[in-house]
């Protein structure tokens, strides 16, 4: 296990790791600092890990692997080497029903899948400016037959690496694009790619949150529900972005007022009638970089102007 544990952290951090002579300690050439030796010191049998330089480190491999990027795959294979099952299979312990991936899921990444179905739904992403490194990180599928028929799979995890929502999205146009599962949607999206202690944005759906990619969080609606609410307050995230379109402007103001009062900075993103996946990612970084800063004048704006506050 240790040797094809540390295979996966070279793959992850993209170099190669030295063994030291304190047991199971090795060091790495550290992806938070640019520095002319290693000085990510990790112990690969209790997992912490620690940059000397950065000062950046953790308790276990799962958060290193969130900190530096990692897929859905390396997540999946750290779990097996580590036993952890309940990343890829069913909790047969719980009684309640668990949410699980169509059984027709096929992988967007399987390099034997060559399907003509599959090449329509990559040629769809690729259109929505979405290419093999975001199908590969956000573990895309797609179905080619059953309820899920025709529609791309866009799973999300929670912290550990467990499923907890789907969105499945039509990709031929048709009058029903979107079937999600029939489970609550009180979860935080794409919560395994979150990096708690930085800023994050607050986007629709689920394209929105990919095509911005970094620490961003589908509502998968246009409210925040209780759990993603609560996570925000127990990590005490200091900065928020939200990034809502101009029909969800009262939904807006509600998040702003609720986060402001709780001391949170709070940034408001116009979007000029677009959404973030029809801008793309490069022009979306330079809406937030022009974001406006939420505080008791312009929340007062907001109300007095209504949606002619996102003209001006």
């Amino acid at each position: 296990m240790n040797i094809e544990l540390i295979q996966l952290i070279d793959k992850v951090l993209n170099s190669k790791g030295q063994s030291l002579s304190k047991t199971n300690e090795y060091m790495w050439w550290s992806p938070f600092v640019t520095h002319h030796k290693p000085k990510l010191q990790v112990n690969i049998q209790t997992g912490k890990w620690h940059c000397w330089v950065s000062n950046q480190g953790g308790h276990n491999l799962y958060q290193l692997f969130k900190k530096v990027g990692a897929g859905y795959e390396d997540f999946k294979l750290l779990n097996q080497l580590l036993g952890d099952v309940s990343f890829y299979q069913k909790d047969k312990d719980k009684k309640s029903e668990v949410i699980q991936l169509p059984q027709e899921y096929k992988s967007l990444s399987d390099p034997f899948d060559k399907s003509i179905i599959k090449e329509h739904a990559i040629r769809f992403l690729r259109k929505r400016g979405f290419n093999s490194e975001d199908i590969a990180r956000y573990n895309l599928g797609y179905c080619s037959e059953g309820i899920y028929n025709n529609r791309i799979i866009i799973p999300s995890y929670d912290s550990e690496g467990r499923l907890n929502y789907f969105v499945g999205r039509d990709f031929y146009n048709s009058n029903f694009k979107y079937k999600n599962p029939p489970f609550p949607k009180d979860v935080v999206g794409f919560d395994l790619y979150v990096n708690w202690s930085l800023p994050i944005v607050l986007v629709e759906g689920v394209f929105d949150a990919m095509s911005i990619k970094g620490n961003a969080i589908p509502l998968f609606g246009k409210s925040i529900l209780p759990k993603l609410e609560k996570k925000i307050t127990e990590k005490r995230v200091n900065s928020i972005f939200i990034v809502l379109d101009g029909d969800a402007f009262n939904d807006a103001i509600q998040m702003v007022e609720k986060f402001t009062d709780n001391g949170i900075s709070v940034n408001f993103v116009k979007l000029d009638g677009n959404d973030p996946n029809d801008l793309g990612y490069r022009k979306m970084i330079d809406k937030i970089h022009e974001a406006v800063p939420m505080n008791f004048k312009t929340l007062m704006e907001m109300k007095i102007y209504g949606k002619r506050y996102l003209a001006n």
